[in-house]
């Protein structure tokens, strides 16, 4: 906040206080309103947004204690400075324990009040800022799964059924299709007391995984000052996602697999603890590739593979790309304070054909940078990068003459997916709906 949006009240049953106090601030280019009593602070934070409320102790009427308590309701985020005379310091210890930020005595001198207003009022845009970085990542944590797709329902029905169980979930996909989304789904259906708690192991240092996980206790190892609890303790009674568990080391990969086997764990440094959590896990690597390759583990792979869930990729689902749009061009103009826009079938079109290799985070950035940079309310192909104005049919899509049979479209799409997923019949199977057994049948 800026000192010229900072807002001071200035609370004083003496004009001449109030009018001293008034240039002062104005001086120092802080907006300021003035009010003679407690009632009439009140009936101006009613009509004005206030910062920072300095206001004397001793007034005839409503005391600044009073305006203090009445203050938490009326304007509940102001910070509040009292004015006390020599020999009422019990009063103004009073008055913070009431709430008021700081005290100041009289006869007030010109620059100790302007730095405790200004203190007060960065206190004040701290607080707002993290209140309202609080609020954006509670929204980002409930995200709604946009989309009314076949892929996008084959795999929200098979979350939901396995929502109330106990079992392990390991969720496939490429990045960007929404796979915490996903994870989150499953854990609001749980049931489950506990939180969510997401860890992202790419994003990890090797060198710190271990005690990320499973905590550690204080001197384990040199830099370890204090205790730390792990995800995982953190995650007692509720959910435990470990996105792109492919990147786990073998050595934490055993760890992780007593955890699931036995139902504890070790911190570093530590003893013995009990886990009651439910894991779900996600990646984009081929899991049955890594086995074979001897970088995963065989019966970790088995224990977290129980139910399989594949997050489709966007270019599978591009009859959402109109209701993801939609959703992000509201989400953006209310967030960046513009206008509602909506999209022309032009550039919706140019949408619809973009093959989308980065999937749905993709098509997200896309319609951020439109809204930000749109001139007008109505998002044409000149809002959008050139890689999504220049695009031409994808190349995933495909097309047959009237007249093919159908065993050979049966066979051509098969192929196409299994080249998408790079042979993995499992995930293939997924993409389509069919079995395994389907896929083998059809093209081996």
């Amino acid at each position: 906040m800026t000192e010229s949006s900072t807002t001071i009240l200035v609370v004083d049953d003496e004009e001449s206080n109030r009018q001293s106090l008034e240039r002062i601030f104005e001086r120092e280019g802080l907006r300021v309103f003035t009010a003679g009593s407690g009632r009439e602070a009140l009936d101006a934070c009613r009509q004005h947004r206030v910062d920072v409320v300095l206001t004397d102790l001793m007034m005839p009427g409503m005391s600044g204690i009073d305006l203090i308590r009445a203050l938490q309701t009326v304007a509940p985020d102001a910070e509040v400075v009292v004015m006390t005379a020599y020999g009422t310091i019990e009063t103004a210890v009073e008055s913070m324990r009431e709430g008021a930020y700081d005290f100041v005595e009289k006869p007030l001198k010109r620059m100790q009040i302007v730095k405790t207003i200004k203190k007060a009022a960065e206190r004040h845009a701290l607080l707002a800022e993290n209140k309202t970085l609080k609020q954006e990542l509670s929204a980002l944590k409930h995200r709604p799964i946009v989309g009314n797709s076949r892929a996008l329902r084959h795999a929200l029905e098979l979350a939901h059924q396995a929502a109330p169980s106990v079992a392990n979930v390991l969720i496939l996909g490429e990045s960007g299709t929404g796979k915490e989304l996903l994870a989150r789904s499953i854990h609001q259906h749980s049931g489950r007391s506990g939180g969510f708690v997401g860890v992202n192991l790419a994003a990890l240092p090797e060198t710190i995984v271990e005690s990320e996980l499973f905590g550690h206790e204080k001197g384990a190892f040199t830099g370890a000052a204090q205790r730390r609890e792990g995800r995982i303790g953190q995650a007692d009674g509720g959910t435990l996602f470990l996105d792109e568990i492919g990147e786990l080391s073998p050595t934490v990969q055993v760890k992780l697999l007593r955890v699931l086997q036995e139902g504890e764990y070790e911190p570093v440094g530590g003893n013995t603890q009990k886990a009651d959590f439910r894991l779900i896990a996600a990646t984009n690597r081929n899991l049955e590739q890594a086995v074979e390759e001897g970088t995963f583990r065989e019966d970790l792979y088995y224990r977290l593979n129980v139910i399989a869930i594949t997050s489709p990729r966007l270019a599978s689902r591009r009859d959402d790309v109109p209701l993801l749009t939609d959703h992000f061009l509201e989400l953006y103009c209310r967030k960046n304070g513009k206008p509602r826009m909506t999209v022309r079938a032009d550039a919706l079109d140019l949408l619809m054909s973009y093959g989308w290799p980065g999937n749905v985070r993709e098509l997200e950035n896309v319609i951020e940078r439109a809204v930000v940079l749109a001139k007008s309310s109505e998002l044409t192909p000149a809002d959008l990068p050139a890689q999504v104005a220049q695009a031409e049919r994808h190349a995933d899509e495909l097309t047959f003459q009237i007249g093919t049979p159908l065993d050979e479209i049966e066979r051509r799409v098969i192929k196409a997916t299994l080249d998408h997923t790079r042979g993995d019949k499992q995930l293939a199977a997924q993409l389509l709906g069919i079995s395994a057994r389907t896929i083998y049948r059809k093209v081996d």
